[in-house]
């Protein structure tokens, strides 16, 4: 088991890729610790689970400050649709809040523990649509997501030293119960799909299992040398 005596603390655990990762993280040893703002949604998941609101700093710290985590995984996140001119102050505030402030307040609370253990690998989900691939329609959410890649390359640099180990996922787009209700909002489920569809390269849509396998990777030590890096899984989409 690839992260056997390891302790996991992720975000957005109820469903989409942050289940799935919390469900690989546990067939691989790892003892987890899953949040989600919808407890509920966590039922079954056969681990310690908690209602957690990670836009809430002093709730975020407490939570991973308690979890004492070997590995972070930052999972939660929104995506606003439309460009710049349809975009509001208010979009602009939530998504820095959740994409982003979100993520920095829980390595701010896991450093410091990581560090006084010797080390501790974080992964950030961020998204292909980003300083990757500027993606029609995704103004504001691509901002965020860009600036956590940075915020991701910035603390892996600050922090190799004392065997810290950061790095971020960029999906592109992939089967999850926030991309149904995106097809859902634009009027025509089915055509919205075909052409979700369409811009993938081979030609479908992604997993959330196949997302969870790279975090499973980048959690354990089969990634020791691995730190700073932007690790697009998107189906061929940057690479068009």
């Amino acid at each position: 088991m690839r992260l056997q005596g390891k302790r996991a603390f992720i975000t957005a655990a109820g469903q989409g890729i942050g289940r799935a990762i919390a469900e690989g993280y546990l067939r691989e040893g790892a003892t987890v610790i899953a949040t989600d703002l919808n407890a509920g949604l966590m039922d079954g998941l056969g681990c310690e689970t908690a209602a957690l609101d990670v836009t809430d700093k002093a709730a975020v710290t407490a939570a991973v400050e308690a979890a004492a985590p070997d590995v972070l995984v930052n999972c939660a996140g929104f995506v606003h649709a439309g460009p710049l001119l349809d975009a509001t102050d208010d979009e602009f505030d939530f998504a820095i809040a959740l994409n982003v402030r979100s993520q920095f307040h829980a390595m701010q609370a896991a450093l410091p523990g990581m560090i006084a253990r010797g080390g501790g690998a974080i992964v950030n989900i961020a998204s292909v649509a980003s300083s990757i691939v500027a993606a029609p329609n995704r103004c504001i959410y691509g901002m965020s997501k860009a600036a956590v890649i940075g915020l991701t390359k910035s603390v892996a640099v600050d922090y190799v030293k004392q065997g810290i180990r950061v790095n971020c996922i960029c999906p592109g787009t992939v089967d999850s119960p926030s991309l149904h209700d995106r097809l859902r909002a634009m009027g025509d489920y089915e055509e919205a799909r075909k052409a979700f569809e369409a811009r993938q390269p081979m030609g479908r849509i992604g997993t959330a299992e196949e997302i969870a396998h790279l975090a499973i990777y980048l959690g354990s030590d089969e990634s020791a040398f691995t730190t700073g890096q932007a690790h697009v899984i998107d189906g061929g989409w940057a690479a068009a």
